[in-house]
């Protein structure tokens, strides 16, 4: 196995921590995860991180060269390289990428989340053969990522495709972003929770909410008639501004099945066009998707 490269990928959620090993042909190795001590807080979270880091390439051949990258919920700012927009608070601020070089004394490519997730759907997933395509993460959060020619673009300011923190309603709810109306609040599954809180006095979780719409009770039907007019309304306005080949859903909340019919037409609706051809897609990997797409950042 002399000259191989292999990679090293993780994927930082807020409940779990994801490892991979990958092969030079991109073969998994070693898959793992683990719980991710949130409670615990920074610290913890970093050693959880190199531990697992350590453990994936001490099944590696002696002395073979392999890449590392990580994909957290929120990016490194390019001048300060602190981590900044991160659903799981106790990263911001933080030299995220820098400790872990320094605890591991090698380069580590640290990348958005909803980036990992497109880069590995466009290699490998539903995204695979588009030339331009957004990446959807919608779960507890909403973000995006953009594919062009196989490239996820980032920005200057490492924001490309944060369309979750657009405001799209000033008298929204407060977003943690600072902001009020987010798309995030709007679509997130913890935003369509909190709205149906606030509305009804009676506190349900989003398979809830779906379940009770599908049965056709009446103020679930009404959070989920909301969130699908809200989808539509989200993702009418940037397939309007960027005009994707491609539109690959992701998360939890990817699986609602009625978000590729009745939320189409939402969409058909409010995009800037009468005869709307982008396919929107579920995606194909699943929840590996932020793993692999981590292991192919890696540097």
């Amino acid at each position: 196995m002399a000259g191989d490269i292999f990679r090293i990928g993780i994927d930082l959620g807020g409940t779990k921590t994801e490892g991979v090993l990958l092969d030079s042909a991109g073969l998994v190795l070693v898959r793992e995860r683990r719980s991710t001590p949130l409670a615990e807080g920074y610290q913890a979270i970093l050693g959880s991180v190199v531990q697992l880091v350590r453990d994936l390439a001490a099944r590696l051949p002696q002395d073979a060269p392999y890449t590392i990258g990580v994909g957290i919920p929120g990016s490194v700012d390019a001048v300060t390289g602190l981590v900044r927009n991160a659903n799981s608070v106790c990263l911001i601020g933080r030299p995220f990428q820098a400790d872990l070089e320094r605890l591991l004394e090698r380069r580590v490519g640290v990348r958005n989340d909803a980036d990992c997730f497109t880069l590995a759907e466009c290699r490998k997933g539903a995204g695979a053969g588009y030339q331009v395509v957004f990446g959807v993460i919608m779960g507890t959060g909403c973000g995006g990522g953009i594919c062009i020619d196989g490239v996820v673009r980032e920005g200057p300011h490492r924001i490309g495709g944060e369309w979750g923190h657009v405001s799209v309603d000033p008298a929204g709810a407060p977003c943690y972003c600072g902001n009020r109306g987010c798309i995030e609040t709007k679509i997130s599954g913890s935003g369509v929770e909190a709205a149906y809180l606030a509305r009804n006095g009676v506190s349900l979780t989003m398979e809830e909410i779906v379940a009770g719409a599908r049965r056709g009770e009446a103020r679930a039907l009404l959070a989920f008639n909301t969130f699908l007019d809200d989808f539509g309304r989200s993702m009418g306005g940037l397939i309007s501004i960027l005009d994707p080949d491609a539109v690959v859903l992701g998360g939890g909340l990817s699986n609602i099945e009625e978000l590729y019919y009745a939320g189409v037409e939402r969409v058909r609706h409010y995009a800037f066009h009468n005869d709307l051809r982008t396919p929107i897609l579920k995606n194909q990997l699943g929840d590996s998707a932020g793993v692999f797409g981590a292991a192919w950042i890696g540097i």
